[in-house]
């Protein structure tokens, strides 16, 4: 099995016969990864998230809990201001009414209202700042770790799925930090005061809308599942899209040379139905939590005017309480409203951050040991022993590999595709760690050192160059990011690209497109190969670099390959007679296997499988 980096999403794929179509468009790839399984709530999710807020507790928070504090009393204030400004100025028992108290307590209530607006300002604005920075934490987080996640990681899930985690589910969760955790206490902390002032004004009252509460919690508790589940479904709906969509960018040159457009948009258009139906699914059940609590209210408020109106013709309570007592309980009303959607919000959050704790709970197959050492600068020698490599459990890649290679030697590895000659090079990266054997550098298991001082001194070139979005600069740079002007001018000259980077609109400093587009294939594969000799590396690894190269390049290049390459140990993987003629020991492998092995006129005298394959490629030539 020859596996570089398998971008390939991890689906099942039918393929039909000509005219027909085996399945529906909406099932033609499967998502594993977006398969989730419904799992039991977990509060330690929310614990998790709120730990984010801790670095600024003590600079943010008591001036948020201070607002808070003061938005509550005086918003609760006012009701039993207004009981004051009818019981004693309007419509005072056995005296006469008051304009000048009236004023007094209008003017109160006036102050209050401007003193609830000052603080809500402000409260909004510092919870907006601490939102922002507990997203921007979390963000961090899963992108750093997203970085040191292993390459099997990758071969299993779609590219448009990990964009996902980052963008929207993170996304998804800036509400909950910027509002919902803040008026979640602001909520509980006024039903809290609601209720005592109910009871304080009348026990009788209060319990009459009280009893109502455990309805609203029973209807909650029944759709909590439901809804969660829904919420559920709409996220891993929309990563599906995402990761077609991100499929269909990437491959749209071959969607338009089988002209399958239309069946692509077809196979878009089911998914995204599918998605539109979940989402409705998920909004009808939280749209249905205020309907329910406001009739659910409705009933409190009945009970409330009845008995009410039988103690003021007890003369048990005044006009004046009886409508504070009514504004209070609108008051406690709109809490509980707002806790029921806050609950919907919170199950939304919570289906986003598993799916982000995920990824920063996984643990990379590649990593330090605790003892793991730093790799001292190497010469170069590299021994695989007996190595054998299983990217599945059962399909050796590698079977027994014996290989020693000296210091500053120039290795070939030759084949058939799914041969092992990109394994043995993702091997010597650490991208994999060896099913069996040993593979040593300089005597050093490369299992026992860490890995950065590993890669540090390996350079790599492949076939599929990928180039970042910024300068030409920038992206020969990204070798060693210290590097000054005239070395990356010098490493340029090398390699042939200077030539060609001066004739562009900006020299060094032209702005290129992601995966650089503007360029040819033969002109990102040079800046590749500026990329790894600017990083000076005591290892140096060709994987196909000169097959998207045209004769002409490769003559350019060939002469400055010569000399870069003395002094370093070198792997060339190649198809081109040309690459690897030269090379200083050509390994034949054929299904994990060493069949063949020595130099060119050796393996060219033995006529068995490197003849032939040389034969084979002049034959078209």
């Amino acid at each position: 099995m020859n596996a570089n980096v398998n971008t390939e999403p991890n689906r099942k794929a039918k393929i039909p016969r000509p005219g027909k179509s085996t399945e529906e468009p909406s099932e033609r790839f499967v998502y594993k990864d977006d398969d989730a399984i419904e799992k039991p709530f977990n509060w330690m999710q929310l614990t998790r998230l709120i730990a984010y807020m801790k670095p600024y507790a003590k600079q943010i928070l008591p001036l948020i809990g201070l607002m808070m504090i003061i938005g509550t009393v005086t918003k609760l204030s006012i009701p039993f201001l207004t009981s004051l400004a009818i019981d004693r100025a309007i419509d005072p028992k056995g005296g006469n009414p008051s304009l000048t108290l009236l004023y007094q307590i209008t003017i109160a209530v006036l102050v209050m209202y401007i003193i609830q607006w000052i603080a809500g300002i402000f409260r909004i604005k510092y919870t907006n700042i601490i939102g922002q920075r507990v997203i921007y934490d979390l963000r961090a987080d899963l992108f750093k770790r997203i970085q040191k996640l292993s390459f099997n990681f990758f071969d299993k899930r779609p590219a448009g799925s990990v964009l996902v985690r980052v963008t929207n589910d993170v996304n998804s969760l800036q509400d909950l930090f910027t509002n919902g955790v803040v008026n979640l206490i602001i909520d509980c902390v006024q039903l809290v005061g609601i209720v005592v002032i109910l009871l304080l004004i009348n026990w009788k009252l209060g319990l009459a809308v009280i009893v109502t509460v455990p309805i609203m919690f029973f209807i909650s508790t029944k759709l909590r599942i439901r809804i969660r589940r829904a919420w559920q479904d709409v996220r891993i709906r929309n990563s599906r899209i995402n990761s077609h969509l991100n499929e269909s960018i990437q491959g749209i040159r071959v969607t338009q040379a089988y002209t399958q457009e239309e069946e692509n948009m077809k196979f878009f258009d089911n998914m995204n139905m599918d998605s539109k139906k979940s989402w409705d699914k998920a909004s009808a059940m939280n749209q249905a939590f205020g309907p329910l609590i406001e009739i659910t209210g409705g009933f409190g408020t009945l009970i409330l005017f009845w008995l009410g109106a039988t103690l003021i013709q007890q003369e048990a309570l005044t006009i004046g309480l009886l409508i504070a007592f009514t504004q209070y309980v609108g008051n406690f009303w709109e809490p509980i409203n707002r806790l029921g959607q806050m609950y919907n919000q919170l199950l939304v959050a919570m289906a986003s951050s598993e799916r982000i704790f995920e990824f920063i709970d996984e643990k990379p197959s590649i990593d330090d040991k605790p003892d793991a050492k730093k790799l001292p600068t190497i010469k170069g020698n590299i021994k695989l022993d007996n190595v054998v490599f299983e990217y599945e459990k059962g399909r050796q890649a590698l079977k027994g590999i014996d290989l020693d290679v000296k210091a500053g030697q120039s290795i070939a590895l030759v084949g058939h595709t799914g041969s092992g000659k990109s394994t043995i090079i993702n091997l010597l990266s650490r991208f994999y760690d060896i099913t069996g054997g040993t593979l040593t550098i300089d005597g050093y298991d490369i299992r026992s050192v860490t890995v950065e001082s590993l890669r540090n001194q390996i350079g790599i070139v492949l076939q599929d160059t990928f180039i970042f979005s910024g300068t030409i600069r920038d992206n020969i740079r990204f070798g060693r990011l210290d590097a000054t002007n005239e070395e990356i001018e010098e490493v340029a000259k090398a390699v042939g690209a200077h030539d060609f980077i001066v004739q562009m609109p900006g020299g060094y400093d032209t702005e290129v497109e992601e995966r650089g587009n503007m360029l040819s294939m033969g002109q990102r594969q040079l800046l590749s190969f500026a990329r790894a000799l600017l990083a000076d590396p005591r290892i140096l690894i060709l994987d196909e670099a000169t097959a998207s190269i045209d004769t002409e390049t490769e003559l350019k290049i060939q002469n400055a390959l010569k000399v870069l390459l003395q002094g370093r140990t070198s792997f060339i993987v190649a198809h081109r007679l040309s690459t690897i003629r030269h090379a200083d020991h050509i390994v034949v492998l054929d299904h994990g296997e060493i069949i063949e092995e020595g130099n060119h006129a050796q393996l060219m005298q033995k006529q068995g499988t490197y003849h032939g394959l040389v034969e084979a490629q002049y034959r078209f030539l």
